[in-house]
């Protein structure tokens, strides 16, 4: 699991093993299924979405599993816990000439900063390569942050990626986005690099590596500036990637391999947004839609 994933399950035990306490539980054996179906409801009637009560009874499921294997529960009730599947929302995305206005803005303004400045135009010079490089790769935000030097092969313009469970993977990239990152390492980097930057490929103003969040005020800038286009985080441009790849005609397979999905199911929801557009554009185009 993800730090932030292991933080979420720990808040969700303690979560419910407040709510057995409240129920006058006082050891874990007093942990069964009514106590577990009453903490859901709870939770449901505070308008938690199904996604968030998904996640808790995996959490509950784990830690009933582990005290029964560990001997603090004779059976185990989370087996027996029934759970509703989360609603799957389709994310937004770009369109295509969307994507291509983004990543046409002219340096200056909101995203790039003023160009008079030198240090304003380094920052400008790796916002570009930032957005570049989500829209080519489909990485996600950790991953384009934990980006080192050594990552970045140039001569085969293919980055090397940390993803989730420590699982490496080789994503390719293109020559924009090959054009930026010279600028931002020629140009950019250098006035940034402070005896603290180690070999951190994106860095931030006071030349440490880059943060997530900074990252995120990037592209809801970026795309403030795009008529049309919705408000996006950095997952939206994977989302938007992933979708203009195989709307360009790549196989899911290779998609799934791309953006380092454990889960074919996972990419699969790429699928449903392509078809959603071809919908729209039929009724749209087709005189007897």
């Amino acid at each position: 699991m993800s730090p932030a994933t292991a933080r979420a399950y720990s808040a969700d035990v303690v979560s419910l093993l407040d709510h057995l306490a409240r129920m006058g539980g006082v050891e874990p054996a007093d942990l069964n299924l009514v106590v577990l179906r009453s903490w859901l409801a709870r939770l449901r009637s505070t308008g938690a979405a199904r996604s968030s009560l998904a996640r808790r009874s995996a959490a509950a499921r784990s830690f009933t599993g582990w005290a029964h294997r560990t001997g603090l529960l004779e059976s185990d009730p989370g087996a027996r816990l029934a759970v509703a599947r989360p609603e799957r929302h389709l994310p937004s995305v770009l369109r295509q000439d969307q994507a291509a206005a983004l990543l046409d803005v002219p340096i200056g303004g909101v995203v790039d900063g003023a160009v008079d400045d030198p240090a304003e135009r380094a920052v400008a010079l790796r916002n570009r390569a930032m957005l570049e490089l989500l829209y080519a790769t489909g990485v996600r935000v950790s991953e384009l942050t934990g980006l080192d030097l050594p990552d970045v092969d140039r001569s085969r313009r293919v980055l090397r990626v940390l993803g989730k469970g420590a699982k490496e993977r080789t994503v390719p990239y293109g020559l924009p986005a090959d054009r930026a990152l010279e600028q931002w390492l020629s140009n950019g980097r250098p006035r940034l690099l402070t005896d603290g930057s180690g070999m951190a490929m994106f860095l931030g103003r006071r030349g440490r590596r880059i943060d997530p969040r900074a990252v995120r005020s990037v592209v809801h800038h970026a795309t403030a500036l795009i008529p049309g286009a919705p408000e996006l985080s950095p997952h939206g441009l994977r989302h938007s990637a992933a979708t203009h790849l195989l709307e360009g005609g790549a196989d899911l397979r290779t998609v799934q391999e791309l953006l380092g999905h454990a889960s074919l199911a996972t990419t699969q929801i790429y699928t449903h947004v392509s078809a959603e557009r071809l919908v729209a554009v039929y009724r749209q185009a087709h005189p007897r839609a």
